[in-house]
């Protein structure tokens, strides 16, 4: 796990729902908190694009139903900015789950477009991903 250059703006806090865009039978998880997040006292965890989060699973799978799940944050509405100076921004906040630690995805294919920071940063979702922006 590498830092990106990028200066990521964390939108989604605790409480967040996430559509989840790989096949692993999960549709929509609930972020509970931020893995490495480092803030002030008594404040809610934040997290952006690339990082890990646990979450647990509201709509999908019975036997993935109110499970705790460890996902990536592949796409958030908020915008934030590139080194290079562009914005980038997605329709909708999406995750995808993990199976470990070490970002091992859950799942073997991702339905949509994921940013190039998590590529960047988990080597491995960028070997099942189809599109990278």
């Amino acid at each position: 796990m590498k830092d990106t250059g990028s200066t990521i703006t964390r939108r989604l806090q605790v409480g967040s729902r996430l559509k989840v865009i790989d096949n692993s039978g999960a549709k929509i998880i609930e972020l509970i908190s931020v893995k490495g997040y480092k803030g002030v006292k008594n404040r809610y965890s934040r997290g952006g694009v690339g990082d890990m989060i646990t979450a647990t699973v509201k709509v999908g799978n019975p036997e993935l139903k109110h499970k705790l799940v460890k996902a990536l944050i592949v796409q958030q509405k908020g915008s934030y900015r590139r080194p290079d100076g562009t914005r980038v921004k997605f329709d909708e906040n999406c995750a995808i789950l993990l199976k470990s630690d070490e970002g091992d995805p859950k799942g073997t294919a991702i339905k949509g477009p994921v940013a190039k920071e998590v590529v960047d940063r988990w080597k491995k979702v960028g070997k099942i991903a189809r599109v990278v922006i």
